[in-house]
């Protein structure tokens, strides 16, 4: 089982994502430049954290066209679990495989703390472990992290069960206080918190660290025992 790692240039949580996918989940991963081609034994993608191309034009705009990317759509397509975690949820929404948008915060500032989720969605290849309505701390670090979308498109995701995950309290302004969402199929996932920086009690003030088990429940999905 191998787990492909998208490094776009500008990524900066590439190294933290591949720590925790192999060093603390045993995971088969390995890196994949943005201009190569993914092989066809990849079991799950995932598109880190960073400021790809320097947030130039809109953060992830400018990767969203990058070659790899047309190999995460078939992917995506094919029904592989895909996740995105803050850059690359803003790629994976940039690239069309997710809806709505992703704004500067409300507050203009980049923030940087710890926050919580809501599980709103335990049926996705990174859910379900959790248990629905289950709260998960978990760091925030984004500066256009506002994830908007307009009233007739979130109706449309309440009733197809797209929201994964929502703050639970106001962050930076997000619609309906969104935090990540799936596309109509449930395999592609973005977020915007980093589990990566969560799975480990050694960087975790929380006793618990829940969000490892978004990481189980990848593990979960594809069959391999922790």
């Amino acid at each position: 089982m191998k787990i492909g790692v998208i490094v776009f240039p500008g990524s900066n949580c590439d190294r933290d994502m591949y720590h925790v996918l192999t060093d603390v989940f045993k995971l088969d991963a390995e890196y994949f430049w943005h201009d190569k081609g993914l092989p066809k034994n990849i079991d799950a993608v995932i598109l880190p954290g960073g400021f790809s191309y320097g947030d130039r034009l809109r953060s992830g705009a400018i990767a969203a066209h990058s070659p790899i990317i047309k190999d995460v759509k078939k992917m995506a397509e094919k029904g592989i679990p895909i996740l995105g975690v803050c850059n690359g949820f803003q790629i994976l929404v940039e690239a069309g495989l997710l809806p709505g948008a992703l704004l500067k915060n409300t507050s203009l500032n980049f923030m940087c703390k710890w926050t919580s989720l809501i599980v709103e969605n335990n049926k996705t290849p990174f859910t379900n472990k959790l248990k629905l309505h289950q709260k998960i701390p978990i760091p925030i670090a984004n500066g256009e992290g506002r994830y908007y979308v307009d009233d007739e498109t979130l109706k449309k995701l309440k009733k197809n069960n797209q929201i994964v995950f929502r703050y639970s309290e106001v962050v930076n302004g997000s619609s309906d206080r969104i935090a990540g969402v799936c596309n109509e199929d449930g395999n592609v996932v973005g977020m915007m918190p980093h589990p990566e920086r969560a799975a480990e009690s050694e960087i975790n003030p929380i006793d618990n660290k829940p969000s490892s088990l978004i990481f189980e429940s990848l593990l979960n999905t594809i069959g391999v025992k922790n």
